[in-house]
């Protein structure tokens, strides 16, 4: 396991502001060592999560901006 992976069950995760109090579809955020990012499902916190290099999160906010996975 790396460092980062090490990282994700300490990380202050923030949820987005875009999800609701209704328990729909949220997804959390963490800020990672080294520009990664963490991305999990808020309802499943110790679920798997993704791990970003900071030019994938550059790329992902990219596309959801530009309307890439509407």
């Amino acid at each position: 396991m790396d460092d980062v992976t090490r990282e994700l069950g300490t990380a202050a995760w923030r949820k987005s502001s875009l999800s609701g109090d209704n328990g729909g579809n949220c997804v959390e955020i963490a800020k990672l060592s080294g520009g990664h990012r963490g991305i999990r499902d808020s309802k499943n916190p110790t679920g798997p999560a993704l791990t970003l290099t900071s030019t994938q999160w550059t790329t992902f906010l990219h596309g959801v901006r530009n309307g890439e996975f509407d």
